[in-house]
Parts: C-alpha cells; structure tokens; sequence
C-alpha cells in the first residue's frame, strides 16, 4: 500500500488502481496474469498494456484470431478481444512485482467472482505459477492435484479446462525459458482445448 500510495504522489497521472478485467464478456478463454505491473497495467489502467509481456501476449492473441485492431500499448488503441478476457491473479501493484501470500489471497475471491461472471467460460489459461495456483484455489481445486507443467491442460469443476504456460514477462523472454514459438503453442492448446469440449 505504500509504494502504491509514493506512486500515486510521484506519477498523479498514471491509472496507480486496483486494473479491471480487459476483454469479452461472454469470453471463453479466460487469460489469468501475475499482477499489473508498475509501467504497464498500473499506469495505463488496461491488463499487459504498456509493458513487454503485452508485446508478446497481444502479438500471438492477433496472430490467432483472437483480437481485432492494433496493440499499440495505449488503452485508447482501440484493440478489440474476440472470445478473450484477461484479468490477474492480484489486482494491484505489488512492490517489485512480488505479490505477498497474504496478497494473493486477499484477491483471490475477486478472480473467483470474475471466473463466476462468466458464463461461457470454457478453458483457463494461466501465465506463471502463482496465477496457475489462484485458479485452482479460487475454484475449490487444491494445487497438488493439477501441478503447473508449461503447456499441460487440466480438468476443472464444470467441465472446464486450465491450460498453463511460463509468464510472458521479459525476464522469462529475455533468459529463454519462453520463446514465442512456446506461448502460441500453449494458446493453440487453449484453442484445441475449446474445441475438445465443443465435441463432447
């Protein structure tokens, strides 16, 4: 609370909130993030906007159908979702982008009741461990039942799936641990995911 309050003096202009979902709201595919980060969802007031990893999360949601219009790092770009929403494990800036247990979980009865909302929601997917796991608690499923593996796909209460990838952030882009190629792979699982259950 305060460094978002030392921000909040320091930047007067910036979004420095608690950042709302951003995307369709008859969604199928729910994206869950770690937490706004300070030069990108804390400032602009849009999830993964203004920050590296929404270069590459946005990037591949346009490669594959998903979005409409251009990602230009502003929320008044006028970029579109199509069957997407994305939201985050925790709602506000934590400092050093470190998010406390007791943070985690103050805000995982607002990811639930945005899961709740929506009622076409078909396939999960979460970026990073800590999302992966405030899913599966937010929705009564205990995480040593549903391991965070990058690209697995698990079942979830009501016939959902979650499918789980590495964070898009830039230490995890910059160090290798994952490429491009390795985030659409885990977007086209989502994909294949929803077209599973659209079968069965």
């Amino acid at each position: 609370m305060a460094h978002r309050e030392a921000l909040r003096r320091r930047e007067p202009l910036w979004f420095n909130g608690a950042v709302p979902s951003f995307g369709d709201p008859d969604a199928w595919l729910a994206i869950v993030g770690l937490a706004p980060g300070e030069r990108g969802a804390n400032r602009t007031g849009r999830p993964f906007t203004g920050d590296f990893a929404g270069d590459l999360l946005y990037r591949t949601l346009g490669a594959l159908g998903l979005a409409r219009g251009s990602y230009r790092a502003d929320p008044g770009d006028g970029l579109v979702l199509s069957g997407v929403i994305i939201t985050n494990a925790v709602r506000c800036l934590p400092p050093a982008n470190r998010p406390t247990p007791a943070e985690i979980a103050s805000c995982r009865p607002h990811l639930a009741a945005v899961l709740q909302s929506l009622a076409r929601l078909e396939v999960v997917l979460a970026l990073g461990r800590v999302a992966h796991d405030s899913v599966l608690r937010a929705l009564g499923v205990a995480p040593a039942c549903a391991p965070f593996v990058h690209g697995a796909a698990h079942p979830l209460p009501g016939g959902r799936v979650l499918v789980s990838s590495y964070h898009c952030s830039r230490y995890n882009q910059n160090t290798g641990r994952l490429t491009e190629t390795m985030f659409r792979a885990a977007l086209e699982t989502a994909i294949a995911q929803r077209s599973s259950a659209s079968r069965r």
